[in-house]
């Protein structure tokens, strides 16, 4: 099965020069460990990354050179890149499904990467990684005064990958850009045009680097699953 992981952007909350997809964690950089883990699950067949056209720091490295490795390029919304990797998907692999990853989630598990696909196959449903919400919840007013409590029954975090139907995906972010809407991952547009999709539940430690304390904080979650794995790719 391929992942399109969109990869074009230039994480502005990072406070970095260098796009936060390059930033250094563990002797690589961030993509290098998001990427290897991807091609290392068994049902990976490959990896088709969404880049920026004026990236300069993919070229240098190793994966660059990877035979499950697909570039195309991205543009200037999330939603773009992935779809030009749906294409691409479909030029080359053409898959029926399709996972959708984020850059800057190294830490996604073997484990929950087979709950997701073996989920998924079975009830013939698109689904997404999600941990529960565990905090109390507050909604503000604009100038952050607090108004009430949400309830977090049935709130989860939306995680990555997400799975769907690789013509469903590609068909819902079509119409879903056409007709102007806010798309902040691939779930929401297939809520738009109101396909099926299910929650799975992910690993807490499955975060997305995306503020400068997040590379500590990852760099300690990378070590500790490569303990509990005695080396090998966590499952």
């Amino acid at each position: 099965m391929p992942v399109v992981v969109p990869a074009a952007g230039i994480g502005k909350r990072m406070a970095s020069d260098i796009p936060k997809q390059y930033l250094s964690l563990a002797g690589k950089t961030i993509l290098e460990h998001t990427v290897e883990r991807l091609l290392s699950h068994p049902n990976i067949s490959c990896v088709i990354i969404a880049l920026n056209p004026q990236d300069t720091y993919f070229n240098t490295l190793p994966l660059a050179n990877h035979k499950n490795v697909i570039t195309v390029v991205g543009g200037d919304e999330r939603c773009d890149s992935v779809l030009s990797g749906l294409h691409a998907v479909k030029n080359t692999v053409n898959s029926p499904y399709v996972l959708v990853h984020d850059a800057a989630r190294p830490c996604i598990t073997h484990h929950d990467i087979s709950q997701l696909i073996g989920h998924c196959i079975d009830t013939n449903r698109g689904g997404i990684l999600a941990s529960r919400v565990r905090d109390t919840m507050k909604r503000s007013s604009a100038d952050n005064q607090i108004t009430h409590s949400e309830p977090r029954e049935n709130l989860w975090h939306a995680l990555t990958p997400q799975l769907f139907k690789t013509d469903e995906l590609t068909a819902a972010l079509i119409k879903a850009l056409a007709e102007h809407q806010r798309i902040t991952d691939e779930a929401s547009a297939m809520e738009y045009c109101h396909y099926p999709a299910d929650v799975i539940p992910g690993r807490a430690d499955n975060i997305k680097v995306t503020q400068p304390e997040d590379l500590h904080l990852a760099e300690f979650i990378l070590q500790q699953q490569h303990k509990q794995q005695e080396g090998s790719p966590c499952a």
